[in-house]
């Protein structure tokens, strides 16, 4: 299967975008792009509509204009990560969730570290918000980004529960 994609500009650093032509299938930092890649064939540096129309909605917003994106996305993982990803895309803009409150949202409330596990392990960060995620004290714990960009995104998103830089847990 061929993959297309861009390398982008943003305020957390150059963003890897991609797409089958048809879905959206990965955004995530540079720095987790040849992790991401390797389960397709063919992978090719090209702009399509539907990258362009990423990059537009990424860039509304970190321009704080937009708040929900209108892409297709297909989420390949297994029956448990899917689930995880779903319930991420039902956390509103600037609304923050513990990782118990996932579990239970997906009815598996004992599964807290698999729901981290799912998290980390997310394709479609920012769109696919898994920066809503955080520890049941109010503080940041893991992303697969950085706890920097964990913060960013949050204080962007002018989150109920803006965790500082000193609120972060290694």
């Amino acid at each position: 299967m061929s993959l297309f994609y861009q390398i982008i500009n943003s305020p957390i650093g150059d963003i890897c975008i991609a797409t089958d032509g048809q879905f959206l299938r990965i955004v995530t930092p540079v720095t987790g792009w040849n992790r991401a890649k390797k389960k397709f064939d063919n992978i090719i540096e090209k702009t399509n509509p539907l990258l362009d129309l990423t990059h537009l909605q990424l860039d509304e917003y970190f321009a704080k204009k937009r708040k929900e994106f209108d892409i297709p996305l297909l989420l390949e993982g297994t029956p448990f990560q899917k689930s995880v990803w779903n319930a991420l895309l039902k956390i509103p803009y600037g609304q923050t969730i513990c990782y118990a409150q996932q579990a239970d949202n997906i009815g598996n409330p004992y599964a807290l570290r698999a729901v981290g596990g799912a998290n980390g392990k997310n394709p479609i960060s920012i769109i696919v918000p898994c920066h809503r995620v955080i520890g049941k004290s109010g503080k940041l714990t893991g992303y697969a980004s950085g706890l920097d960009t964990k913060s960013y995104l949050l204080n962007l998103e002018n989150s109920a529960k803006i965790c500082l830089k000193s609120d972060i847990i290694s």
